[in-house]
Parts: structure tokens; sequence; C-alpha cells
């Protein structure tokens, strides 16, 4: 149960306590306000009249601790005795309209969350212990705080912007409370738009090599814009994981085992959930920071056109503040590689089309993005929507899916289709899977191989279409 403490005067508390009877959990104050001490107590709150920097009426633990007063000298004081004695608290501080610059920034390297109270200050102080998932960030930062060396943030491979950004995020959470942390990846960012994102923001991420990686060089390992380790990232399969925030649907029902999971279906992408996280926590990214993380946005939801949600345009309409438009221009008009125009050629030339649908073997590849981005263009095809592009490299076939209208549920097809074989999933119209080629790759030459993998993947994607679509509504 979620235990929370308010120290300080009765003038700002007494509507923090307010909001905070009607959450889960117990609720203890300690001020030096008589008259509030009397009010509490006839509320039958627990209360006790003290200086509220006087650790020995504190309760023997709390995970919440609000500090409220007046004075921002007092303020910081009592926030200071708050963390010796809570070190693994969830610190949110009221401060006043005259605090000075310096005084916020030390009261942010004392607090997790530091709230001007011209805001709606007792339901956004509270909003971490309640909500929809009460004790949420609460959950989260007790996850990081106790880690004794950095934490690994891990997106899929070859990221997109939505797990870049979200990466970068979560890392700077982390920093935000004390704890190291590296934005990591395995593969390469070879998607022209990707490459600009990371070059003209001066991202800072690390590669990581699948053949060199430790678990035990980091205290934690997280994952973002996935869920599963060995699943679509490098990690080998048995590497414990402690946080998990994704948007994707999960293929099987995940289990928590102690474990962070944010697992959020109905958004539009990680880097919404993201901007969640920064809002609660009382934070403002970083110009370069907010640009990627509105980027993120909107290139999973393709522009708000594709399962998209109210929170996606929340989230947006706030970054927006900070982020920088001249350069968002300038990523999403970068210049296109030879290797994406000639995957594309191949693609058309290459297609098979049944009824509405589409497949397309393109061999072996050099850049992975241009799978979605020859499966996205040809998705514009008269007649067409449902498309699916493939190729191999390096022992495994990639595929890339879009689709469009209500007929077809494009992650549960490639599910069905290609679940056995190897990792498939997605949503309705975004999906994609990943397969050993195992034995096919003995194939005397690469237009022997690739015959074979079409084959196998194009025959297996129109069945298992053709059974969805003749599946009873």
């Amino acid at each position: 149960m979620i235990s929370r403490l308010i120290l300080g005067d009765g003038s700002i508390g007494s509507s923090l306590v307010e909001h905070a009877v009607g959450h889960p959990g117990t609720l203890f104050v300690v001020t030096d306000d008589p008259g509030w001490v009397t009010t509490l107590r006839d509320s039958k709150i627990p209360a006790v009249e003290s200086d509220p920097t006087d650790a020995t009426q504190f309760p023997s633990h709390a995970d919440f601790v609000v500090v409220a007063d007046e004075s921002v000298e007092r303020t910081e004081w009592i926030a200071t005795v708050a963390r010796e004695n809570f070190p693994g608290a969830t610190i949110s501080v009221v401060i006043g309209v005259e605090a000075t610059r310096a005084q916020r920034e030390r009261l942010l390297a004392l607090a997790d969350r530091v709230i001007d109270p011209t805001r709606d200050v007792a339901d956004r102080v509270l909003d971490t212990t309640g909500g929809p998932q009460p004790g949420q960030m609460y959950r989260l930062l007790a996850e990081i705080r106790p880690l004794s060396k950095p934490l690994a943030v891990v997106a899929h491979d070859n990221p997109d912007p939505d797990a870049i950004a979200s990466a970068l995020a979560l890392a700077e959470i982390a920093e935000s409370i004390g704890v190291p942390a590296n934005a990591c990846y395995f593969g390469e960012i070879t998607h022209q738009e990707n490459r600009a994102l990371v070059n003209l923001l001066s991202l800072s991420l690390q590669h990581l090599d699948a053949t060199a990686f430790d678990p035990d060089d980091y205290g934690a390992i997280a994952l973002v814009d996935h869920a599963r380790p060995g699943v679509n990232d490098s990690l080998p399969p048995e590497t414990p994981v402690s946080i998990v925030v994704d948007h994707h649907p999960p293929r099987v029902p995940l289990e928590s085992n102690g474990r962070y999971l944010d697992i959020r279906p109905d958004s539009g992408s990680t880097s919404t959930i993201m901007v969640e996280y920064f809002r609660r926590l009382g934070r403002t990214p970083a110009e370069s920071l907010a640009t990627a993380l509105l980027y993120g946005i909107q290139t999973d939801t393709k522009g708000f056109t594709r399962e998209v949600s109210p929170a996606d345009f929340e989230a947006a309409s706030f970054l927006s503040a900070y982020a920088d438009g001249g350069t968002l221009r300038r990523i999403e008009s970068p210049s296109v590689s030879p290797s994406v125009i000639a995957i594309l050629a191949t693609a058309i030339d290459e297609r098979e089309v049944r009824e509405t649908a589409l497949a397309s073997c393109v061999g072996r590849i050099a850049d992975r993005d241009a799978l979605a981005q020859a499966a996205e263009e040809l998705l514009n095809m008269e007649g067409i929507s449902t498309v699916i592009v493939f190729g191999y490299v390096d022992g495994t076939i990639y595929v890339s899916g879009r689709a469009r209208g209500p007929e077809v549920d494009l992650g549960e097809t490639l599910r069905d289709a290609l679940g056995q074989i190897g990792s498939a999933g997605g949503h309705a119209d975004m999906a994609g899977a990943q397969l050993p080629l195992g034995l096919l790759e003995d194939a005397d030459d690469d237009a022997s191989l690739s015959a074979v993998v079409r084959e196998m993947v194009a025959e297996r994607f129109f069945a298992a279409l053709g059974s969805q679509r003749g599946r009873p509504e």
C-alpha cells in the first residue's frame, strides 16, 4: 500500500490533503500549524504538530513525500531533510513564483518534481499516485532510483524515430534523479529520415555490439517501443529486463514478475507515453528531445492519421511549444539514398497481387528500413489495401507490412502466417516479422534463395489473409 507524507504549512498543504484522502493508501502530516493539526485530527487524519524538518517526527516509511511551505528557503531545508530520511521516496516540492533560478535548480536536484502553484497544484502533485494507474510514476522511479550502475534503455534493432526518442526520454528521466543512463540500440540507423533526426539534433545514442554486450555492465535493462528481449532486438532472450514501456499490443500476455510494465495499445506511439511521464514529473524536455518526441509521434501515427488517440494529439500540442519546427521540416525532407530507390524499384517489379493484397520479395537487402518505405509506397497503388515487402540479410528474413481499411488486422494476419516460424506482430495497419533463414540459406545462389523465400512467405501471407477475411464478424 502506498504511504504518503505531507510536510509544511496548512495554507498549501490543506488542498493536498483534501485531494489525497480520496486516493488509496495511507496519509501522514507533519506541520507546525496548530490550527491545521486540530482540523486534521478532527477529520481522523494522522498529524503531528512539529517542525517539518524534525525527522524524529516522521513515520518510519514513506513512498511519496510532498513538501509545501510558503517560504522557499524553508521548503529547500525541509526537502533536504526528507531526501536524507527517505532516499527511495518520490519527492514533490511546491514552490512559489518568487523562487529564484538558483533555488529552483537546487530543488530539482533534491526532488523528483518541482511544482509551480500557479498550476492546478493538488491535482498535478497527486497525479503521480492517482489517476487510472495509481502509483505509476512512483513505481517507475522506485525501479530506477536504487541502481548503483547505469540504466541501459534499449530500443528495438535499427530503431525508428519513436524508439529513438523514447529511449532518450527514459534515459533523461533516470538522469534527472541521479542515475546514469544510456539510450542504446543494436543494428544500424539506415533510414535517411532517422539518420537526419540523429544528426541534425545531435542526439546521444550508444550503439551496442551483440557479441560484446554484457548485461552485468548495467544496473538494469529497460526496453522501449518493444517488449521482449531477443524479439526485435539483439539481446539474449534470457536477459533480465526491469522496465518495459511500449504501445504495441503484445503477441502473448506479459507477466509482470516484479517488473515495471507500461504497455498501452491504445496509444499511437511510445513517445506519447514518455510525454505523459515528463508532464507528471513537472519537467519540460529540452528542444532537441522535444523535437525528437514530436517526430516520433508524427511518424508512428503517420501524420496523425493512423492508430491515433486523443493522448497523441495532447502530447503533440504540449511538445509544439518546445520543439524546433525548422529542424523538424529538415528531418522530414532528407535526400533519398540510392539503395532505397533500388529496393522500391525491385518491389514494384517483383510484386504479386491477389485481389486487393500485394506481396513482393526484394531478395538480399542492405537497408532494412527500405522495406517499410517500399511498403508505404506500394500501398498507394490503385486497388491495393494490404501490402507486405520482404527481403533477407545475415541469416534472417525481414517482413514489413502496411494496410488500410477495417477489413484486415495486419498484425493478426502476420502472426497467423509467420508466428510459428519466427516472430511477427504489430498493429492492424502496420506490422512486421522476422524469420530465420535456417537451412534455406544453403540455396545455390541468390536467385534460388529468393524464389524459395518468396514462395514460403507470400503463400503463407495470402493463405492467412484469406482465412482472416473469411472469419465471421
